[in-house]
């Protein structure tokens, strides 16, 4: 059986970018309008996807390269004023927290002896120091990690709560230790902004393959791990203290909701039966898991799992290329050996329900410390943590479908533009959108639209989604602001 399997080895990279221009140049500001709002003082509220983080990282070109960057950008081409960024200190990524590195570099698309590409991170030292505090105000608030009721927790960026209760990326910018984000933002008096939060609220528990809590019926955040999915109740409340902290004055703005997890790379690229074996391969791990397999007719007679649970967790491999792994699952019925009354392992092999985490791609099938008897996937099931079962998806699910309730249900309330970015995202995943001189879909590294962590969009991705917020705030403002080209900017780097 082949030791490693190379994700991206089967891709046929096609990296080369078509950057054609649009047939009008978009240079006279007399041309477009403003329509019912004011742009002068846009201010953004969001994480990562506000940020401008890709490839795992916040680095200088990501920034630059923000969906509320280029939005800014056509802004001014209808009184749109200055847009500051807290821009970090170089292209590399990763931060450092009194000279210790604190946050990993980005990644890169690079190719071992054999020719096959992998994600790496890239092999740098990063200069931003986040004690070396900016000075703002800062139009760009978009805070990587954020959940939520992070935006209205003070001493979120108070640099002595770091790795508990702050967060590293606000720390270089906020304006005091005791400030919130929605503090500084709503201080700045915007005339427009924008908001597009609530993806870490599911997505953290999502990434982590379902290792955290549903925190539905808990309306305390102080005791959420950093796992766990938030209160739907909590959601609504911090959500509308944060509109109404954003239109005080009187700003117009937009909204968007949340995408499903099933439309992003990190769940969709790992093929839920990754494993290759070959028919002498496939009788001897056979015979490794015949007693497991037999005691389950065992735990069927006496009445602790039904027949159908017995054939879920019955492990059979096979000789093809295309075997599903063998994964540890919570959720399947507790069993202890009748005799010992030690716990039996809750194994069973993955199906086209589940979904494998990116990351898991980088040690499937490969085997541990060299030994042959153990084999992750195979011998040695993977953890809990690799794999988002069908009922941890259902909690994702109703999560996301009240949160998105509150959000489209509060953006009506308050007038507000309104950016479906899940039905964006979904089309994206399912068929593509195409631009001028190309299609972004949800393919791993080739899609175009997705950064290597196979969770953020790349630069053509965050202009898709510039694209989408500015048809929307046209729309509900009667505004004629220009759409971006997603052609003239980068996706992937390749070393």
């Amino acid at each position: 059986m082949k030791k490693n399997i190379k994700l991206l080895a089967l891709i046929a990279l096609g990296l080369a970018a078509c950057e054609p221009e649009f047939d009008r140049e978009v240079s006279d500001s007399g041309f477009y309008s403003a329509g019912d709002a004011d742009f002068s003082n846009y201010v953004a509220v969001g994480n990562s996807l506000t940020a401008g983080y890709a490839d795992n990282a916040l680095y200088v070109q990501g920034q630059r390269n923000s969906y509320p960057n280029m939005m800014a950008e056509q802004f001014a081409h209808a009184g749109g004023g200055t847009f500051t960024q807290p821009l970090v200190d170089d292209n590399f990524g990763g931060l450092l927290l009194n000279g210790t590195q604190i946050a990993d570099t980005r990644m890169i698309l690079e190719f071992d002896a054999d020719g096959n590409p992998s994600p790496v991170n890239l092999d740098e030292t990063p200069t931003t120091e986040i004690t070396n505090t900016l000075e703002g105000p800062f139009n760009n608030m978009g805070v990587p990690g954020a959940k939520i009721f992070h935006l209205a927790a003070e001493g979120y960026g108070n640099v002595a709560g770091v790795g508990s209760t702050a967060n590293p990326y606000f720390v270089r910018f906020a304006s005091s230790a005791g400030t919130s984000v929605i503090a500084d933002a709503a201080a700045q008096n915007p005339t427009f902004f924008t908001l597009w939060i609530g993806n870490n609220d599911i997505l953290a528990f999502a990434t982590s393959g379902g290792v955290g809590e549903d925190q539905a019926g808990n309306i305390n955040p102080a005791t959420y791990g950093s796992n766990d999915i938030t209160d739907p109740n909590v959601f609504a409340s911090v959500y509308n203290s944060l509109l109404t902290a954003l239109t005080a004055n009187g700003a117009k703005g937009a909204v968007a909701n949340i995408p499903d997890v099933t439309s992003i790379p990190y769940f969709t690229t790992v093929p839920y039966a990754p494993i290759p074996m070959d028919q002498a391969t496939a009788d001897q791990v056979n015979q490794g898991y015949a007693e497991y397999n037999q005691a389950l007719s065992l735990f069927v007679f006496l009445g602790a799992i039904d027949q159908e649970e017995a054939q879920r967790r019955t492990i059979n491999f096979q000789a093809s290329t295309n075997n599903p792994a063998v994964i540890e699952d919570e959720d399947l019925t507790p069993l202890q050996n009748p005799l010992t009354g030690e716990d039996i392992p809750n194994l069973r092999q993955t199906t086209a329900e589940d979904l494998i985490v990116l990351t898991a791609s980088s040690f499937i099938g490969t085997t541990v410390g060299g030994d042959p008897t153990k084999v992750n996937g195979v011998s040695v099931p993977l953890g809990d943590q690799w794999v988002l079962t069908p009922e941890e998806q259902e909690l994702v699910a109703n999560a996301q479908t009240q949160f998105n309730a509150t959000i489209k249900g509060l953006a009506d309330q308050y007038g507000l533009a309104f950016v479906d970015a899940r039905a964006m995202l979904t089309q994206v995943a399912e068929t593509g959108i195409p631009y001028d001189g190309g299609m972004l879909t949800s393919t791993y590294a080739t899609g175009k639209a997705f950064s290597l962590d196979g969770v953020h969009p790349t630069a053509k991705g965050y202009a898709m989604i510039a694209n989408a917020f500015i048809e929307a705030i046209n729309q509900t403002y009667n505004s004629t602001i220009p759409i971006v080209n997603p052609g003239t900017y980068p996706d992937v780097f390749v070393k």
